[in-house]
Parts: C-alpha cells; structure tokens; sequence
C-alpha cells in the first residue's frame, strides 16, 4: 500500500509537470506566430513603403504567394483547414477524429496560418492557436505516456487536450480564467474538479511565458510584463481631469441591450450565408480534384486584395492626422502615427478606409477602440459591409484560418459607427471605445454563441472589470437572438461534417422514450470461446468498435454462472463471511425451490449429504472458488452471428457477460492467442496490459493484415480480456438518465439488458443525437 501511494504522488507530479510543459510550449507557439506574423513582408510594409502606388499586381503576388503556401499545406494534412474548433470540441465530446492532434497537422496548421495571415486574407491567427494548444497537450501527453506509463496517461489524454486548448485562448487573448471556462463551456463533456486547478495553471503557464518574451522583445526590458497576449486590446481610461468623460452610464445600457439584438441577427445572418457556401463547397469543390480548392483559396486571396485596394483609392477619405476630438483617447500622437496609412493623400493627412483595411487586424481593433474621431460613419459603413461579406466567404477556404479577431473587427466597426450616429444626430457625449468594444462583443457573439467564456476573455483582455455588466448583457441578448434563427459557426460546421456531437442536455419532451425505442437491437456478438474464422469474418464485415461477449440460456451456462456470479457477489467478504452467506442461501433454497436464482439451489442440490455445518461451509467455498478460475462454457464457437440468421435466431435470449473492444481483438489475433479444441482454455498464452496497449494510439487494422499462418478452427478465449462490468442500463430507462449517464462518464457504447440480465439491445453516440432522437419521437406520436 505504500508503495502504491509513493506511485500515484509520483504520477501526480508528474501531471502537475507535464500541465506546466504544455503551458510554456503553448506560450512559445504563441511567441513564434507573432514574431513572424510581423516580419513576413505583408501587406501593411507594402505599403509603407509606397509599393502599392506602383503595382497592383506586386501586392496580387505577394498576397497570392503566400496563400498558395498555406493552401498546399492544407492539402498535405486536410484537418489543419480552418480554426481547428469545431473539431477539437468534437474530439473533446468524445468523438475521435483522424488526424486531428498529430504532429503533422501541428506543423501544417502553424506554418499555415502564418502564410494565411500575411497573405492579407480576413482571418485570424487566434483560433489556430487553439487547435494548436490542444495538439501540444496531446502530443506531450503521448511521449510521457512513452516514458512513464501508458496506463495513466492514455486515460488522462482528453484532459490535457482540454489543458492545451485553454492555454491556447489564454496565450491568444491573455486571458486565463477565459480559457478554463472556454475549456469548461465549449470544450470538455467530461469534467472534475481536479482538472479545474490543473487547466487554470496550464493556461497561467502559457500567459505568463507569451507575456514574458512578448514584452522583451517589444520594450527590450525582460520581465515587465505589459503585453499579456497576442491581442492586446489596451486600456480603457478617461483622461485625469475630465469630469465629463465616463466609459459607460446607465442610459447607455438601453443601447447596449439593442446593439446586441442588432449583432445577433447579423451573426445569424452571417452563419446562415456561411453555412450555405460550406454546403456549396462541400457539394461541387470537394468532390473535385484537390487543386481545385487551391484555385478558390487563390481567387479569394484576388478579389479581396483588389476589393481593399479599390475601395480604399475610391471610399476613403483623406483626414488631417491630428484627431479634432482627443479628450476620449489615452493614445499619443507618435501611436497614431505609428499605424495610419497615407496611401496617395497628401502631405499631414491620411486615408481612413486604407487605415482600416492594410493595417494588422490587431492594430485596426486597437484604432477602433481608442482613436476618436478619426473615421467617418461612410467609411465605418463600407468597412463593415465589406469586411463582413469577405470574411464569411473566406471562413471555409482550405486555408488555416480563424474567426474570433475578423468578428471582433468587423464588431468593433459597427460600435463606432452607433457612436458617431449618436455623437452626431443625438448629440450624446459617449465614449466611443465602449461602444466599440460593445459592438465586436455584439457581433462575435452572435456567430459564436459564446457567453460564460467570451464574457470573461473580453474582461480580461480590457483589463476593466466594470465592462462585465454591458459586456455580460450584451452578449446573452446576441445569443438569444442568434439562436432564434440557427446554431453558432462552430455548431454548424460540426453538423455539416456529420459529427454526432451530444449536446448538454436532452428536451423534456424525449423523456417519453425510454431505452428501448431508441436502441439498436440487431447486436454484432462474440461468445466467450470463438473460432479465429468467426473473429475475422466479424471483424472484416462489421465497423463496430466493441461488441458484446453473451452466451445462451441454456444448462451449461446455467453451470458458469453458478461459479462465477456467486463468488464475484461474495469474493470480497472473508473467508467466514462467505462461509456464513453460502451456508444461508442454502437453508433458503431448500425451502424456496421456486427461487429465481436457481443457480444457487443448484449449488447445494449437489452437495454431499449431512455433514457438519463448518464442513459444509467449506467444502461449498471451496467448490465456488474453483467454479470462479473456470473457463467460461464453450458454446458453439463456430456459430457467429451472420445475415442468414432468421429473426428467431438472431433474437434469441443472450446473457450479456462483458463487452470486448475491437482493437483488443485484432491485438489477440495477431498475436496467435488461441488454443486448439483437443486443449483447453488453460493453454492459452496470456497478454499483459503493457503489451495489449503497445499499439496505442494507432492500432492496427483487420483489413491490412496477413492472418493465414492462423488456423480458422482455432478458439480464441476473450474472457481475460473483455470489460466484465461495463455500464448497462434497463430497457425501461428514461432517455434523461441514458443521455446523462452515456455523456458524463464518456461511454462509447451502453448495453441494454432486461430484469433477468439479457442483453436486448446497445446504444451508441448515434442513437443519442438530436436529429435521431427527434425522429423517433415523431414514431412515437405516430405510434400512439
């Protein structure tokens, strides 16, 4: 025992360590994509520089390069396309998709983005980092799997992933409590409290380490800490002395709460027209040559680079570059000048529309939210729409791309534009930045559906906890409004991928089902003792990942489990304590010949006649423990389930003993453990754990295997092996109960069974998702 403790403390530190590693490297990650985003030569240098005056076609090729890289990437590995979000969630809920925390998706998705970024197209480089964070949990989690025990950590692996995702929100916004609760809120279905503090700690790790090298750099002074994350939203403060100035007042409420009904329904607007091009994409580009999404990617990257162009020489105004109204802003003069574009106005002024459009995205939030004064409601209005029409239609190219900073832009467009609308037509002395900062929450909630965690990432990020109260509203109305229409982005593009992702809780309503109507009766099955040809027939004609091990109702079963059922009942009491309760069980089978548990009458029917009461006892202890190391009955091995099979075979009783995964059978078949049928189960070679798992994560599969050096009439024993107490619920189970107990303990598949312990059915992540769900019920009403 104390060695076991001694054990698991070493593992605990050993979590603690690797949730540290996983924030740092997320935080380097971080330092590595902002350091190069900026020295690639995009298009804000350009046009420093005065390229653009030059050449329209040197920024096409500039732009068009750069994405035509990060295209390609995407082609190497297909899920390092978009943020990464919806699929981490899904992996998150439980469902496993291919490819989605490698080390080459890593590689594709960062080198990626960075080319995506610079190359001038309408995305950000924050969701990727989410994705990213997550596969550096996985990946580290793996190698301490290599180096310590895979046994710990392949179980523990979806809570560093969870780890990792948070560090990559914290690393992104400088946001760490908004990353634990974006992890709690959108990422992880299967949470404790444990994880709580160790997630929190990764994502302070990942902070700390972003901010530390990220303030080096920019203020050359190593350890001030000023610059928290990749986004940096700066200070809200009125200038000292100014009376009139407030960031917010009750009366401004009232046009919070409507800026957030305006953001929902553009939000929706904006899902809905995604949602439609994704279908586009999915139905005439992918089913296409692959080179065929690089020519969108690339088209794309073309209309944009020239729309930006076009409408910044035609739609911009040339504005002095002194703002006429400075007592809103906390930014120098040297800080405006360090961030507008000229671009062809003449000398002391500047191109408002270009300001916007050829500045880092970080930089025209930054503009938006502290410049007063320095954009005209046209040029607000232009900018919005365009951004808001080019962003949808990017969001879904094969690029990496990410969709938190385009929202917060074209957001914080529209909360200046209702400032100056206010400013100019009512009058109303307000402060500009709040309302910016109210409309990119608007907006970015309204396409996210976001609340708990986009509430608190924004506080953080503003560092001005009395925005909490607007931000909080708003972003609840935006979520209300939004799902009046549709689902958020993320939701919708995990549907249009056909994941089958559980949400939080069922409807009220499904609880007029129960198990039985939702469950797959038509079961897949092994017997305890199977032939290898019915193994590989099963395996090689099914896609199951577990299937029940059963045996029939018959008299040798009733003989198993007689042996097994009452000594696994009682194995744990000592030895008297056995003695005692076998000794009671028979004085009442002898008078209770009806007795349901007949097993038991069995058991003392067949005893020798009157001995001492001690003796007996014994003897009966003695028989049980033999009975519980026998092997389980060989019933019909060569039998296996198959479509030729009537109705009345395919259904007959089945008592369910255990499930067997499919990767542990394919383990047992290409390892020869079997035994003939001159031999018995004994014989047989067993597989320690450690040799079980040596495969992980990557098992292999039936179809690529060369099994004809195995004998077909040879049994495989999968008793050793199988799960003999798997979570089971009744036929008669409310779906509430099923979905919370199938969601919260992360169960992959949920045998159903009747009062006398037949298995009658199964239940899967598919029966349990709401368009399933939602079909039965509607069998049900037809049905009554």
């Amino acid at each position: 025992e104390g060695m076991d403790n001694k054990k698991a403390k070493k593992y605990e530190a050993v979590r603690w360590i690797l949730v540290f590693t996983i924030g740092v490297t997320v935080g380097l990650v971080g330092v590595f994509l902002l350091c190069l985003t900026q020295n690639l030569p995009a298009v804000e240098e350009c046009s420093e520089k005065g390229c653009l005056a030059l050449s329209l076609l040197e920024l096409l090729a500039f732009n068009m390069s750069f994405v035509f890289i990060a295209s390609v990437l995407v082609l190497i590995e297909p899920v390092a396309a978009g943020s990464g979000i919806p699929e981490i969630k899904s992996y998150l809920n439980g469902v496993k998709i291919p490819g989605i925390v490698r080390l080459r998706t890593f590689i594709c998705k960062i080198v990626g983005v960075l080319f995506t970024v610079s190359g001038g197209l309408f995305v950000g480089k924050e969701g990727p980092m989410i994705h990213s964070g997550a596969i550096v949990g996985a990946g580290l989690s793996y190698l301490c799997c290599l180096s310590f025990s895979c046994n710990l950590f392949s179980r523990d692996k979806r809570d560093f992933v969870s780890a990792g995702a948070a560090a990559g929100v914290a690393a992104a916004f400088g946001a760490p409590i908004g990353g634990t609760l974006f992890s709690l809120e959108e990422g992880s279905s299967f949470w404790n409290q444990a994880l709580t503090w160790k997630v929190l700690f990764c994502s302070m790790s990942a902070t700390f380490t972003l901010n530390f090298f990220r303030s080096g750099i920019h203020f050359n002074k190593w350890g001030i800490f000023q610059l928290p994350g990749l986004l940096n939203f700066g200070e809200f403060k009125c200038p000292e002395g100014d009376k009139n100035c407030h960031l917010w007042t009750i009366v401004d409420l009232a046009f919070f709460v409507l800026m957030g009904v305006v953001g929902g329904l553009l939000g929706a607007l904006f899902n809905f027209v995604n949602k439609s091009l994704a279908k586009y994409r999915i139905r005439h580009i992918h089913p296409k040559a692959k080179f065929i999404r690089v020519l969108e990617s690339l088209l794309v990257t073309m209309v944009t680079t020239v729309v930006i162009f076009v409408a910044s020489m035609t739609l911009g105004e040339c504005r002095d570059l002194v703002s006429p109204t400075t007592h809103n802003t906390t930014v120098t003069v040297n800080d405006i000048h360090s961030t507008i574009r000229q671009f062809f106005c003449p000398n002391k002024t500047y191109n408002d529309m270009a300001t916007l459009f050829f500045n880092p995205q970080e930089a025209a939030i930054y503009q938006l939210f502290h410049q007063n004064g320095t954009f005209s409601p046209v040029t607000l209005s232009v900018f919005f729409v365009l951004y808001f029409l080019l962003a949808c239609w990017t969001y879904g190219v094969s690029v990496p791309s990410g969709l938190f900073v385009p929202a917060l832009l074209g957001g914080a467009a529209f909360g200046r534009l209702v400032a100056n609308l206010l400013n100019i037509n009512l009058g109303m002395d307000i402060y500009s930045g709040t309302y910016a900062l109210i409309g990119a929450a608007s907006f970015l909630g309204g396409v996210v559906r976001m609340t708990i965690s986009l509430t608190v990432i924004l506080i953080e990020s503003t560092n001005e906890i009395s925005y909490g109260l607007p931000i909080m509203i708003t972003l609840m109305v935006a979520k209300w409004t939004g799902d009046f229409f549709n689902k958020g982005i993320y939701d919708i593009h995990i549907d249009l991928k056909g994941v089958p992702l559980l949400e939080w809780e069922t409807e009220v309503e499904m609880d007029k089902l129960t198990a039985s109507d939702i469950m797959e009766p038509n079961l897949t099955y092994v017997y305890p003792h199977t032939r290898v040809q019915s193994l590989v027939s099963i395996l090689r004609t099914t896609v199951y990942h577990a299937f029940p091990v059963v045996t029939e109702n018959r008299q040798n079963e009733r003989d198993f489990m007689k042996g097994n059922i009452l000594v696994s009942n009682n194995i744990r009491f000592k030895k008297s304590s056995v003695v005692s309760r076998a000794s009671e069980q028979r004085r009442r089978s002898q008078s209770m010949k009806s007795y349901p548990s007949s097993e038991l009458r069995n058991v003392c029917d067949d005893q020798a006649v009157v001995v001492e009461p001690a003796e007996e006892g014994e003897d009966m202890l003695q028989q049980m423990l033999e009975r519980r190391y026998a092997p389980y009955p060989n019933l019909y091995p060569d039998q296996s389930p198959s479509e030729e099979w009537t109705m009345e075979e395919r259904f007959r009783p089945l008592t369910f003993h255990g499930l067997i995964l499919r990767s542990q059978l394919v383990n047992l078949l290409i390892r020869g453990v079997c035994y003939a049928e001159n031999q018995s189960s004994a014989t047989q070679p067993r597989l320690s754990y450690a040799e079980m798992t040596e495969d992980y994560p990557r098992y292999p599969d039936i179809h690529d295997l060369d099994l004809a050096l195995l004998n077909p009439r040879m049994i495989v024993d999968v008793t050793p092996y199988m799960n003999p107490c798997p979570y089971t619920v009744s036929s008669n189970t409310h779906i509430s109960q099923v979905f919370n107990l199938f969601r919260t303990m992360g169960l992959r598949h949920l045998p159903v069974v009747n009062a006398v312990g037949e298995i009658v059915g199964i239940i899967t992540r598919h029966n349990l998702t709401h368009e399933f769900l939602l079909a039965k019920l509607r069998q049900h009403y037809i049905t009554v």
